[in-house]
């Protein structure tokens, strides 16, 4: 009998989950869809393009707004228990209110863990995907910078021509190996740099030991220096911006590859920090579950259901709002980083903790 009701619960909460998810998709696939279609309105693209990028941006987009999908899901799935009277039902089988959210919260566990196994490494790839082919299609100079194996790849466009910039890999604010091509405007080659390292910490870059070859009568002429300097579009800050985007980086690849990309030349508390936002996910789905779970099983009383809703309601934003406060105070070195990404956890389980108790005596 007591699997027959847990099938029936599970089924049910899985029901409510996948509902909204889709729910989601729907409205995240109409709003971003306008974006792309702005994006694309001057270059020749059929309508295929901007939708098949809205269908692969989406996935990712629903991830990070997982933990309000599951505290609603919970939220609607256990009003529905509690108005049915089938809440009642379940305590009469022996299903207490603390078993009852052990069920639920530790199914929304399970969900993150397999999200961030399973789904994060496919939704991770789609953005990337999307992210290469709106850079192909780009024409802002702010998408003409490339990493790959490589090494980092940009490409300028100066008032006289354009410049190619190639470095094997970054070391802090350096470039290693620095190779620059300076093209005119009909892109006939009219400089070559050639450099073992370059300072890139300011917009004007400082380039030792550099060897200038100088297009002077039909011929280039050589010239050793120990320290050349060239102003660029880029300094580190903004190229470290570009791509610290954790939604392209998969789980798996920061478990697995993790000294990897840190040779590859992402910044190592980038990485550290990408991480520890995605090992909070499973922990943030539990503990939203829980206050669904405390909200909607405080009392059996229906009249009261539009006043835990909207209760509900402000408690998630609260909790994303302190959630983004903590990630503000770590990102300005008010707190350590990884403090700032696990404290609204502990918060809110400390919370969760006396919640669960109070409605356990229920």
């Amino acid at each position: 009998m007591s699997k027959v009701i847990l099938t029936y619960i599970l089924k049910n909460f899985f029901k409510y989950f996948f509902i909204l998810v889709l729910i989601i998709y729907g409205f995240g696939v109409i709003l971003n869809l306008f974006e792309e279609i702005e994006f694309f309105k001057k270059i020749d693209v059929n309508f295929f393009m901007p939708l098949m990028l809205t269908s692969i941006f989406v996935p990712s987009m629903i991830i990070n707004l997982l933990p309000f999908i599951i505290f609603i899901s919970s939220m609607l799935y256990m009003i529905k228990l509690r108005n049915s009277k089938d809440l009642l039902t379940l305590k009469i089988n022996g299903f207490s209110n603390l078993k009852i959210f052990f069920i639920f919260a530790l199914t929304s566990f399970f969900i993150g863990w397999l999200i961030l196994v399973i789904v994060n490494p496919i939704t991770s790839s789609m953005l990337q995907f999307y992210e290469k082919t709106k850079s192909q299609y780009a024409r802002d100079i702010e998408h003409l910078v490339s990493f790959n194996k490589n090494g980092l790849w940009i490409k300028e466009n100066l008032i006289d021509g354009k410049r190619v910039i190639t470095a094997t890999k970054p070391e802090g604010t350096n470039l290693i190996d620095v190779k620059i091509f300076q093209f005119d405007e009909d892109f006939l080659l009219k400089k070559k740099i050639f450099s073992k390292e370059a300072n890139i910490e300011e917009y004007n870059w400082i380039l030792t030991n550099a060897t200038v070859f100088e297009l002077e009568n039909s011929a280039f002429v050589k010239k050793s220096l120990k320290e050349y300097e060239i102003t660029s579009n880029y300094n580190h800050q903004k190229i470290i911006n570009l791509f610290n985007n954790s939604n392209t980086l998969s789980f798996i690849d920061l478990i697995f590859n993790y000294k990897e990309l840190i040779n590859k030349g992402y910044n190592k508390d980038f990485i550290k920090e990408s991480l520890h936002l995605m090992l909070v996910l499973p922990f943030f789905l539990l503990l939203m579950t829980a206050i669904a779970s405390i909200l909607t099983m405080h009392t059996l009383k229906k009249s009261e259901n539009l006043k835990y809703i909207i209760v509900g309601l402000a408690t998630c934003v609260l909790v994303y709002y302190l959630k983004d406060l903590s990630l503000a105070l770590g990102k300005t070195g008010r707190i350590p980083m990884i403090l700032s990404i696990w404290s609204p956890i502990i918060a809110l389980a400390l919370f969760t903790f006396i919640g669960i108790l109070q409605i356990n005596e229920k």
